[in-house]
């Protein structure tokens, strides 16, 4: 099993779960005890879970309600890179699109590079970089940053987003349940996914499998709302033989 993987089913246990043990999480994981003191240790100095004796607690500051960005840029990163060669292709020279801080929409940028004259707008950290990097005209909403997905959130970032317009946005949620409803369980990244609708011609939902069946405490509304959703999987025909 790859470390970045562990990390991504401690962190799902210490969700779940007060505490765990490295004695539960070791025959949980089929790893030794070692590697998960190890493992504990990695995400104790990242800031993302506390030590305690014989296991450890998460951080339940706003800043650690998620699994980190690191982390869930590496899962589901085939299918993910498939989604955003699709995005791409929905994509002309001279738009202005937008981006929020997903890894889903940041797996869109290694195709952009065939447009001309393009211009993104993004709330995400890692995807402006990138971005620039690819010498695309870049404007970054700035803000305050959620550190767990290197994403900017908050007034600044929402008023930055309310003065600008999108031909198309190209956006992911944490959750997609079978009637539809896209949900999130930070406020404040829903928020500005909200703000990017009302200023965008086209809504474009980024959702891999893994999303499916899942419902978080903040609505972002239904796909009803939007224009296309691009998946790994048939997302139209799971939802009506669901609800049929």
């Amino acid at each position: 099993m790859m470390i970045e993987e562990r990390h991504k089913l401690i962190l799902e246990e210490l969700k779940a779960n007060p505490s765990v043990t490295v004695k539960e999480l070791s025959k949980k994981l089929f790893v030794s005890e070692p590697t998960i003191r190890r493992d504990f240790t990695e995400l104790h100095n990242k800031g993302i879970i506390t030590k305690i004796h014989g296991g450890a607690i998460i951080n339940t500051t706003a800043a650690y309600r998620e699994i980190p960005f690191f982390l869930r840029e590496n899962e589901k990163s085939i299918a993910k890179s498939e989604m955003g060669r699709r995005a791409a292709a929905m994509i002309e020279d001279g738009m202005v699109i937008m981006l929020d801080g997903s890894t889903s929409a940041y797996h869109i940028v290694p195709f952009l590079s065939q447009f001309k004259n393009l211009t993104v707008i993004t709330s995400g950290a890692k995807t402006a970089v990138a971005l620039a990097e690819s010498n695309i005209r870049t404007f970054c909403t700035g803000g305050q940053m959620i550190i767990h997905s290197f994403s900017y959130v908050g007034k600044q970032a929402e008023d930055f987003v309310k003065n600008v317009n999108a031909d198309i946005l190209f956006f992911s949620c944490h959750g997609l349940d079978e009637k539809g409803r896209m949900t999130d369980n930070a406020i404040e990244e829903a928020n500005i996914r909200r703000v990017m609708f009302e200023q965008s011609e086209k809504k474009i939902l980024l959702c891999d499998s893994s999303k499916l069946g899942k419902t978080y405490f903040y609505n972002m509304g239904n796909i009803s709302d939007i224009d296309d959703v691009i998946s790994d999987v048939d997302i139209f025909h799971i939802l009506h033989s669901t609800n049929t």
